[in-house]
């Protein structure tokens, strides 16, 4: 590693499959990974890469049914959280549940690959409800989310959180449109971004020498809403499967002083995700 990575650092990003004899894929799930990915692999890649908390995003292969997750996060309830698969008219009875779980957001997929999603306003209606609860939304989806949803997200009454850089891609410049709307959505403090994903938005492959100028630029203007996280196990990747150490080390270069990575890995998730008492 080229850098020690900050007491309490956190991987903000990644998922566990399974395992599907415990916790069966969904039966209309968009996608089936082709192994289990579960708790224990997870765990056991965190430690030894030093990232001592994490956040567990729900998989679409699970659907709705967010036991893995949960089971994941139980498992060391004072580091790690989870962000939750909902239906839009889900019960707040089971929102103050999965609160008390652990769980800190729902996520909403907009990319086609994973399935019909859900109506805008129907999104927003949910968010006002789990608002109270201190929650966030997160949104992953295609470039044009970020154009064709931008007025929609601008009234949620919870943060946004923006996956993987937006899904722009990098062949495109610094100045294309879609990277450009993604700084202004930026400018609204209630927006927050993961500079995950460098590996799904490069057209060079690692270490992703392309890819690097967008996190490195969303990190320097929005130095206090920005979370870093390796995207475990790599889910519909269409490229070659990143080295996990090499994405640590990657950190350096987007995040090049101690100053700058303690916000990234260690402050900004703890004001998310609601770690400890976010000293």
């Amino acid at each position: 590693m080229t850098f020690p990575l900050p007491p309490g650092a956190c991987n903000a990003h990644c998922h566990v499959f399974g395992p599907g004899a415990r916790f069966p894929y969904a039966p209309d799930a968009s996608f089936l990974p082709k192994e289990d990915a579960p708790k224990e692999a997870l765990f056991a890649l965190n430690d030894g890469l030093g990232l001592e908390r994490c956040v567990v995003v729900q998989s679409a292969c699970h659907g709705f049914d967010n036991r893995a997750t949960e089971d994941a996060v139980a498992a060391r309830p004072d580091s790690y959280r989870g962000i939750a698969l909902l239906p839009t008219d889900v019960e707040y009875a089971e929102l103050t549940r999965l609160d008390t779980a652990g769980f800190r957001g729902v996520r909403f997929n907009f990319m086609g690959h994973l399935g019909r999603h859900a109506p805008i306003d129907d999104v927003l209606s949910l968010a006002a409800r789990f608002a109270p609860l201190g929650w966030h939304l997160q949104v992953h989806g295609d470039p044009t989310l970020l154009t064709d949803l931008a007025p929609a997200f601008r009234r949620c009454p919870t943060p946004v959180v923006i996956d993987h850089i937006g899904r722009i891609d990098s062949a495109l410049g610094i100045n294309q449109p879609n990277f450009q709307a993604l700084l202004k959505l930026m400018a609204d403090e209630r927006f927050w971004v993961k500079v995950s994903g460098m590996d799904r938005i490069t057209r060079l492959g690692p270490p992703y020498a392309d890819a690097q100028p967008f996190a490195r630029m969303l990190v320097t203007e929005f130095g206090d809403r920005v979370v870093w996280g390796n995207d475990w196990p790599h889910p519909n990747h269409a490229g070659p499967i990143p080295n996990e150490r090499q994405l640590v080390d990657l950190i350096a270069d987007i995040a090049p002083t101690a100053s700058a990575r303690h916000a990234l890995l260690v402050r900004n998730p703890e004001r998310l995700y609601q770690f400890g008492d976010n000293t």
